[in-house]
Order: structure tokens, then C-alpha cells, then sequence
């Protein structure tokens, strides 16, 4: 065999190898590849009992109810809607029709959250950079 044909059967085989590695991996994630679910997809998902996921979407207007440290909102991606339940100190950007990603799972049809973070838009800018331009 000629040193050609040895070159283009080793790069043949290493090419074969990764894409088999890169197909396993696509098809062991394939649902958890998705960063988060809307409310109508959690609805549409048959999820299993405690089954932990992300829920992401705007916190509806006038529906945060605080009680001490026992948060609770609803979360629309104005479609459908999902109550969540949440016990911790929420994050500063948390606020009334701010984007939030919520980690938990669904129980009763009532989100359970382990975990609150809150999404900026684009034009988001850190308040001392802020300052520094308007000087």
C-alpha cells in the first residue's frame, strides 16, 4: 500500500470515529440540548415525576406574591401561563415583564424552583461604565 492510500485511510477512519463519537452524544442529550422549555412546551412534555428542567420565559404583570422569603410569580410566553413557586432571595434584575430562567420541576401543574436567574436585554450596561460615558 502506498504511503498516499495509508494517509487517506487513516483520515477516512479518525473522520468515521469523531462522527460516530459527535451522533452518540447528540442522541444520549437529545432532549437536554434545549437551554430551556416555554410554559406550552412544559405543558406538551410528559415529564417524569421530579424530573429536573428549565423553564423560561416573562414574568407576567401584577402576579408576584411575596411571602418572607416564599416567592411566587407566573411566568408566560404569552401563550399559556405556569404558576412557580420559589423560596430564596430573588436576583436584582427580577422584576414584572423581565425575561427569567427558572431551574425546577412540575408538580401539580405548579413549578417548583430550585433556582432563579433573570434575564437583561441587549442593551443591558453595567452602571459605572454607564457613568464613565455620560462623563
Amino acid at each position: 500500500m502506498t504511503p498516499k492510500k495509508k494517509r487517506f485511510y487513516l483520515l477516512f477512519s479518525a473522520f468515521t470515529f469523531l462522527c460516530f463519537i459527535v451522533g452518540t452524544i447528540l442522541i444520549v442529550l437529545q432532549d437536554n440540548i434545549l437551554f430551556f422549555y416555554t410554559p406550552s412546551e412544559i405543558f406538551q412534555k410528559n415529564l417524569k415525576k421530579n424530573e429536573k428542567v428549565r423553564l423560561g420565559g416573562l414574568v407576567e404583570e401584577n402576579s408576584i406574591v411575596r411571602n418572607d422569603i416564599k416567592i411566587s410569580f407566573t411566568i408566560t410566553d404569552l401563550k399559556k401561563e405556569i404558576e412557580v413557586n420559589y423560596e430564596g432571595i430573588l436576583p436584582d434584575l427580577f422584576r414584572e415583564g423581565q425575561g427569567v430562567i427558572v431551574k425546577g420541576y412540575l408538580r401539580n401543574d405548579i413549578f417548583q424552583a430550585t433556582e432563579v436567574l433573570a434575564k437583561h436585554d441587549e442593551n443591558y450596561m453595567p452602571p459605572e461604565i454607564k457613568k464613565k460615558l455620560e462623563n
